[in-house]
């Protein structure tokens, strides 16, 4: 037993069998810093747990002694500086104990005096030779201010009960309508003591034990402080809102001992999902893959917690804790991880710089064929550098491409006339929309295959060169109508359509060379780290949030949804990074 926690519900006592002797005074100091009225039983406990151990203790002792060879008579136990102790604490206990007692005896006694004043008051109106009639509000607020005092000594409470109900008897009966007012009072108190019944019996059909255990408290005042009802009614009226009463008092009684079987099984449950995490081996996760497939099983973990209730309240805190460090654990050998890659990205800032310097040398270049393999190859090694730091980003890649696209703008202003091309182009992608035009009229075909048929004309036009500029935009536009048309006739989602829409630009930024497609890979790939990041970042978040109450459970699913967005858009974006490769 590595500690004693006190336990402050009331409805339990601390078990201190198993608890040490030196446990047991460190306990018993505890329990001397609490209400005095609320630790007699423990207190009680604790003194006979250790003198048994005291005495199991006194007696292996001379168990050993004699064994030694020791005379019995000769035996004498060492001097026990705890029992010393023990004692000092037990009269701190009856000291503070025989204070609290007097000062409950003081208060008791001033309550016995202001009672004992209402009586003579009362004595006073009983026996006036006035028109009792006059004092009926007095005598009420007498009635009234006697409920306000609290507890007497017991000695005092049966003759005071007895004179004062003696009294109210009187008095009534020396009304001219005293029988009409106690009819009419026995007859209101009834019908408030069946009311109380009736809330009393309803209770049992309440789910929640514990608001029905403590509003039968309520009723159980306010049937004391309600008068008494004609003789006939009185045991009937008791018993039946005493055996309402003991349904509840069952009902709250199991519903505890469920609880403390549900805690004992959520602490195995813990248990278990401590030792999963404990078993992550963090010195085979070597790659950011790994880390996100890592982080996606812990957040699992983390989920499954979250589903699992209290464990029994002198071991919540302590697997908490376990659960945390094991999660601390995971977490910050995955920011040491994410610390370390930054010496690849700056190893990745030297490699192209390099590539830009060398892009920038053979810009001015005319020896076209020559300088346009050089630069291509150039691209092809850019695509192999992996990512560099997000504030350099955009700025190398502007400088290279800027080097790129300066050559290949000249190269292409010397070495192009299509004129005649782009009008067969064009004729060619009319006769292609007539004929997307005409799948919409189509009705002896089954969607799938129309959605194929569909797929072969985007796929052709993607294969058609340009047309010329002035009908660029229009045709397109007429072309991208249909096409969307056709799409949402056969109900094709939107991550889809705008695959299907990249694919067709894909085909008129490839015709412009090399270097307009790398441009646009690597603007893909920007965004693609970008959406990564943003993902481990909230899932690395979410790993932290818990569900204890209601807010903190709707920003989990907030960021549940946003996660799964952002990991529909990386996908769509991997797809077109795809796309452009096939095009190198």
């Amino acid at each position: 037993m590595d500690a004693l926690e006190l336990n402050k519900d009331t409805e339990q006592t601390q078990d201190y069998s198993n608890a040490s002797r030196e446990e047991l005074l460190s306990a018993l100091k505890l329990l001397l810093t609490q209400d005095i009225e609320n630790i007699k039983d423990e207190v009680e406990q604790i003194k006979q747990v250790f003198y048994r151990k005291v005495k199991s203790e006194h007696e292996e002792a001379k168990r050993k002694f004699l064994e030694e060879g020791g005379e019995e008579i000769d035996f004498k136990p060492e001097k026990d500086e705890l029992g010393e102790e023990l004692k000092e604490l037990l009269n701190e206990y009856k000291s503070k104990k025989s204070a609290h007692t007097v000062r409950l005896e003081s208060e008791r006694e001033n309550n016995l005096l202001q009672k004992q004043h209402i009586l003579e008051r009362m004595k006073v109106l009983v026996e006036s030779n006035d028109d009792v009639s006059l004092h009926i509000n007095e005598f009420r607020d007498l009635q009234k201010k006697w409920k306000t005092i609290g507890q007497v000594p017991q000695a005092n409470v049966s003759e005071l009960w007895k004179t004062y109900t003696a009294y109210q008897e009187s008095f009534w009966d020396l009304i001219k309508i005293n029988n009409e007012l106690r009819e009419y009072d026995f007859r209101k108190n009834l019908e408030i003591k069946q009311q109380l019944c009736e809330n009393a019996e309803k209770l049992a059909d309440d789910e929640d034990v514990i608001s029905a255990f403590h509003q039968l408290q309520k009723f159980h005042e306010e049937w004391h402080e309600t008068g008494p009802v004609a003789r006939e009614f009185r045991e009937e009226i008791w018993n039946r809102f005493k055996a309402a009463s003991s349904v509840i008092n069952k009902k709250h009684q199991g519903h505890f001992d469920g609880i403390r079987k549900l805690e004992e099984d959520n602490l195995v449950l813990k248990q278990a999902l401590c030792e999963k995490l404990e078993a992550i081996d963090l010195s085979s996760i070597n790659s950011y893959k790994a880390w996100d497939e890592a982080t996606k099983n812990v957040i699992g973990l983390q989920e499954e917690w979250r589903t699992i209730g209290f464990a029994p309240r002198k071991m919540n805190h302590k697997i908490f804790d376990r659960y945390r460090a094991a999660c601390d654990a995971f977490f910050n050998a995955k920011a040491e991880f994410y610390k370390a890659s930054k010496s690849i990205l700056n190893d990745n800032l030297d490699k192209k710089r390099q590539l830009c310097e060398q892009a920038e040398a053979l810009k001015e270049s005319t020896d076209w064929k020559t300088t346009s393999d050089q630069l291509i190859q150039l691209q092809k090694e850019w695509k192999t550098v992996g990512p560099v730091a997000k504030k350099y980003s955009d700025e190398l890649w502007k400088r290279f491409i800027t080097a790129c696209d300066y050559f290949f703008e000249q190269k292409q202003k010397n070495t192009s006339d299509s004129r005649s091309v782009e009008l067969e182009n064009l004729a060619k992608k009319k006769a292609l929309i007539a004929s997307i035009q005409e799948l919409d009229t189509v009705e002896d075909k089954e969607p799938a295959a129309i959605l194929t048929q569909l797929r072969e004309y985007i796929a052709s036009w993607n294969e058609v060169g340009h047309v010329p500029f002035r009908e660029k935009d229009k045709i397109y536009k007429e072309y991208r109508t249909k096409v969307d048309k056709m799409f949402e006739k056969l109900n094709v989602d939107a991550n889809q359509r705008r695959l299907d829409n990249f694919r067709t630009n894909l085909k008129d930024i490839s015709t412009k060379g090399e270097n307009k497609l790398l441009r646009e890979r690597e603007k893909l790939m920007r965004a693609y780290e970008h959406l990564k990041s943003e993902i481990a970042t909230y899932e690395n978040n979410i790993g932290f949030l818990t569900t204890n109450n209601k807010k903190g459970s709707g920003v989990i699913r907030d960021m549940e949804r946003k996660i799964e967005a952002l990991k529909e858009e990386a996908n769509l974006i991997e797809q077109k990074i795809g796309l452009i490769e096939e095009n190198f």
